[in-house]
């Protein structure tokens, strides 16, 4: 696959969305800063998904706000995965994010992974990867099918425009040159 045909294939996930894809030429992506992403699939029919939450669960939250909590997005990718034939007893889950980007503030990345992974105990979802918490922001690529991930550190400037960028649709910024893949 080219470049070009590549970038063609990938679809960004912004704060309060959640993707749902069965095709495996779809790449899901997002930068994350504090915010977490639970990524979700079904490896018997391919079927996979990823949100993206600023807060942890609210039970107060509703309309347009809900789309910011962890709880409301949670679920909103789940219902979505049975819609496309998953089963929730073969769903397998991996949560990346919460970093603490801004030190003076407090750790709301570390509750949000906390939220994240209490949320999918309670619901049966086995977590078969997880990198969370840290001090910098995170460059996401998901590939929901297999369910392979990769993820690219964001330090300095890139933190900071990650921060930014966690808060509306832009292109993506150019990652740092390590990066970690997870199978």
């Amino acid at each position: 696959m080219t470049t070009a045909a590549a970038a063609g294939r990938r679809v960004h996930v912004i704060q309060g969305e959640f993707k749902v894809v069965n095709d495996p030429d779809i790449v899901l992506s997002t930068i994350l800063g504090s915010c977490v992403a639970a990524c979700l699939r079904d490896p018997v029919i391919g079927v996979g998904g990823m949100n993206h939450f600023l807060l942890p669960g609210s039970a107060t939250s509703s309309g347009s706000d809900a789309t910011r909590y962890g709880v409301h997005l949670m679920e909103l990718l789940i219902n979505g995965l049975l819609k496309q034939g998953a089963r929730r007893d073969r769903l397998e889950a991996k949560i990346f994010g919460g970093a603490k980007t801004i030190a003076r503030f407090s750790n709301v990345g570390e509750q949000n992974a906390a939220f994240a992974r209490q949320f999918l105990l309670d619901e049966g979802i086995r977590i078969v990867g997880e990198s969370t918490g840290g001090e910098h922001g995170r460059k996401l690529e998901y590939w929901p099918s297999s369910g392979r991930a990769r993820q690219y550190a964001l330090t300095g400037v890139e933190a900071q425009r990650a921060i930014q960028l966690d808060q509306r649709p832009m292109p993506v910024p150019k990652p740092a040159e390590s990066s970690i893949e997870f199978f």
